[in-house]
């Protein structure tokens, strides 16, 4: 059974490498600001689950029914999106030293929530079949680095590309108190739900193993 991942995150890949799965990663092209834009231009402000979980699903589909390297899909497109929510505001990745170092002087010593969205589609055959979907939360403590740990995190690179402006599993670990929830939840994968959601589609996990 082959797995098609459409995201670029190499934190995702790695955390299913890691449970025993070789994915093809297929980039998904959407525009995440316009799509959420429009959405909240029409219904009102998105929440965190239901914003990654919109983006998850339109990652998938912009996947779906179109040839990855000559040839047709074939197996499970799975479409991940990620996002942190902090004193009632959630929060992506911040792109910029500024708005990282900001963001870790406010959140050391306290806790936010991340959210993660899955949409899994049904590809067997090359056509899309059934979908199904859902959210995975888990709540990160931070420690309390101080101003010199911050400034030499935020030069590193690392935080600027991650929801939240933090990671678990590299050169941020250290500041990361406690998880509460599925500690692969906040790598932007949640393991556990992911396992749900193939079962649910009624294939046996072990069945998407494909490394040594």
């Amino acid at each position: 059974m082959r797995l098609y991942l459409a995201s670029t995150s190499p934190a995702r890949l790695a955390t299913l490498r890691a449970a025993g799965v070789e994915p093809l990663a297929v980039p998904p092209h959407v525009d995440e600001d316009s799509l959420v834009s429009a959405v909240e231009a029409e219904h009102g402000p998105l929440d965190a689950p239901r914003m990654v979980g919109l983006l998850a699903r339109a990652k998938a589909e912009a996947v779906a029914g179109k040839p990855h390297d000559g040839a047709p899909i074939d197996g499970l497109i799975l479409g991940g999106d990620s996002a942190f929510l902090f004193d009632g505001t959630i929060y992506g990745k911040p792109h910029l030293p500024e708005a990282a170092r900001e963001r870790w002087r406010r959140q050391r010593g306290r806790s936010g929530q991340l959210w993660s969205g899955h949409w899994l589609i049904d590809h067997r055959g090359g056509r899309p079949g059934r979908a199904v979907g859902a959210n995975a939360v888990a709540v990160v403590s931070f420690a309390d680095p101080d101003d010199a740990e911050i400034d030499a995190y935020v030069a590193s690179g690392e935080p600027l590309e991650v929801a939240g402006a933090f990671t678990i599993d590299s050169l941020g670990g250290p500041f990361i108190r406690s998880v509460d929830g599925d500690p692969s939840t906040v790598v932007g994968l949640s393991l556990s739900t992911l396992r749900d959601l193939v079962r649910e589609l009624g294939i046996d996990w072990p069945a998407l193993w494909n490394r040594g």
